[in-house]
């Protein structure tokens, strides 16, 4: 989504408070860049209408969750029309193994980031699954050895 106004000072402290913090409430991100309650949370309204803030989050620690396997799937399909296109990039919607989903140029035609247990889970997931996708002609896996950076934070 475009945003359709300037950014001032205030706007960019505000998103780089928020996405740094997501569970302030209104009154202490108003402390933080300044504001008294009722602009700060006009400003925050209006930055989440722009689509300038998608969602606020919270990251989670997969280890401690038991999903330590990080799958990279690069996706390549049988033909590129709309309604293939469409198909698959709902379908992925639907699957809550796949964190991320790409659409790509080059050789692949879309990149999965995928969220496992285990190897075996992943397996499993593949055939029941990825290659069920609409379109979906090859799938080519590739297993993260360590995550070194993650990050939500846009360089703002």
């Amino acid at each position: 989504m475009r945003i359709i106004f300037l950014l001032d000072s205030i706007d960019i402290k505000i998103l780089r408070t928020v996405q740094a913090e997501p569970g302030l409430s209104v009154q202490d991100l108003a402390d933080r860049v300044g504001l008294s309650h009722t602009p700060c949370w006009r400003r925050l309204k209006k930055l989440e209408a722009s689509g300038a803030i998608v969602e606020r989050a919270t990251i989670l620690n997969p280890d401690a969750l038991g999903l330590s396997i990080t799958v990279y799937a690069n996706i390549r399909l049988k033909q590129h029309d709309e309604a293939t296109l469409e198909a698959f990039e709902r379908a992925t919607l639907e699957c809550p193994e796949i964190v991320e989903c790409f659409s790509m140029s080059g050789e692949s035609d879309y990149v999965l980031r995928i969220v496992t247990g285990s190897v075996a889970q992943y397996e499993a997931f593949l055939k029941k699954v990825l290659l069920h996708l609409p379109g979906v002609a090859t799938v080519n896996s590739s297993f993260a050895l360590k995550c070194v950076k993650l990050t939500t934070k846009l360089p703002i």
